[in-house]
């Protein structure tokens, strides 16, 4: 029974050691349910996250073959578009970090905040105005970076529709026709006798 036990310890010591957690999102976004079962794929994907007050925040993974680095190289075209540069150690910062939601200006501070409320701060969400539309960037140099990636919009159940709209309508404009909308893992049913008249 003994080296039983010290196995054991030994397997729960290494497992809490070596597992790496996902990283927090960058805004708290509470889903609305659904009658899909289809689920999301696991890798490969760019989500693009809508907030409460509309604000919009956008992550893509590093794919299934983690050498292959996406975000490091999203972050450099990114860097080329608006004339920034990041050093290896930022780029290799930000493959491991978290969505964000904050004008390109802002990344390399972001990326070196040693606080966390201070990363909180810029939090101010993508830019996506008629005048400098910064999420439309990410979305293309995101395509062009990762090119199996699906796309996956996840909006809070009180987000306005009309700032879901304005996202799926930058998707179409980018000619991304095919995405995901998530929601929760909840099932409601709906009859005929709940619709409105």
């Amino acid at each position: 029974m003994t080296p039983m036990v010290d196995l054991f310890s030994l397997l729960l010591t290494f497992f809490m050691l070596t597992t790496s957690f996902r990283p927090q999102e960058a805004a708290p976004i509470e889903t609305p349910s659904s009658v899909s079962e289809k689920q999301a794929p696991d890798n490969d994907i760019m989500t693009i996250y809508i907030a409460k007050d509309g604000k919009v925040f956008f992550n893509i993974d590093n794919g299934k073959d983690t050498s292959t680095h996406f975000r490091e190289k999203l972050l450099q075209k990114m860097g080329e578009q608006y004339k920034l540069t990041y050093t290896p150690k930022e780029l290799d910062k930000f493959s491991k970090m978290a969505g964000f939601g904050m004008p390109i200006k802002n990344v390399k501070d972001w990326i070196n905040a040693a606080d966390p409320k201070d990363r909180d701060k810029l939090q101010v969400g993508i830019p996506m105005d008629s005048i400098d539309n910064q999420l439309a960037w990410w979305v293309r140099m995101a395509r062009l970076t990762n090119l199996s990636a699906e796309v996956a919009i996840k909006g809070d159940a009180e987000t306005d529709y009309t700032a879901v709209k304005k996202i799926m309508d930058l998707l179409q404009e980018n000619k991304v026709n095919k995405f995901n909308l998530v929601t929760n893992l909840q099932k409601d049913e709906v009859s005929l006798k709940d619709m409105p008249k």
